[in-house]
């Protein structure tokens, strides 16, 4: 189905940013921008993206006999490779714009993509920092978060511990009840401001890999649906993976990259370059 010509126009048009915001995000490694999307295009992607959700779906074990990995969302990723009109949301310039401007870098590639739907009564999503999954070498990466309707508190919208990046205890754990408990007392040890808002809709927020986050259970009687895109500094290479997870990334998300070279395999296109 052809992308309507409005949506494929706001998809185009660049986001300013101030240099206050590049700063802040720089300092605190994560930043929340009103009116990222507007009302016309989020309803679209709302439901084109729940549409394939639901399609791709094989989770249908009830909530609680599921790990609280899974009680914490449904996780689908890649959609950009199944939809066409996914994948020119996953390849807007407007958002990949943003990531390269806030990471100060000459451009960004894809990593993947992954929708992040929490269904009524699922339960929160742990401490956790994304990149212990990642086989990647330096700290160049950035998560666009995108909520599909305003997210109110009870939804679970993201809680960020502003400027935890700088921490390196806590990066060995995987998100579990482990690591909520860990880096739940880790984290108010260093005295790291925790940030925990509604989302209005159209408003994303950018974090970075290392930054250590959560989302509180949803205990509305809503589906909480999230898309997801992840990049990459575009020079970004690839380590010695250091535990299974990246191991199973690296040939999941980027398959034939050789460790010490720069990650360009088909799967992870320059997606935007100054």
């Amino acid at each position: 189905m052809e992308l309507p010509s409005a949506v494929k126009e706001a998809l185009g048009v660049p986001y300013a940013l101030s240099p206050e915001q590049i700063r802040f995000y720089q300092e605190f490694r994560y930043l929340k921008l009103k009116q990222v999307l507007d009302e016309p295009t989020l309803a679209y992607f709302n439901e084109v993206i729940s549409e394939r959700v639901m399609a791709m779906n094989t989770e249908y074990q009830p909530l609680e006999e599921r790990t609280t990995y899974g009680k914490a969302f449904l996780q689908l990723f890649n959609l950009w490779r199944e939809d066409e009109r996914i994948k020119a949301l996953v390849f807007s310039r407007r958002l990949a714009g943003i990531a390269t401007s806030l990471m100060q870098t000459a451009g960004v590639r894809l990593y993947h993509d992954q929708a992040l739907f929490k269904e009524s009564g699922g339960g929160i999503t742990p401490w956790h920092a994304d990149q212990y999954y990642w086989p990647l070498s330096t700290d160049k990466t950035i998560t666009a978060w995108i909520p599909l309707q305003a997210t109110p508190l009870e939804m679970g919208p993201l809680e960020f511990s502003a400027g935890s990046h700088q921490i390196v205890a806590g990066r060995e754990l995987k998100i579990s009840d482990e690591s909520e408990a860990v880096l739940q007392q880790r984290l108010r040890v260093n005295d790291f401001e925790h940030v925990i808002a509604p989302f209005d809709a159209g408003e994303i927020s950018f974090h970075s890999g290392w930054l250590f986050h959560r989302a509180g259970a949803n205990t509305s009687n809503e589906m909480r649906k999230v898309m997801t895109i992840i990049y990459m500094d575009s020079d970004m290479v690839l380590k010695q993976p250091e535990n299974s997870n990246q191991l199973h990334d690296w040939h999941t998300w980027c398959p034939g990259a050789e460790v010490g070279k720069v990650i360009e395999t088909p799967l992870n296109p320059l997606l935007y370059s100054r």
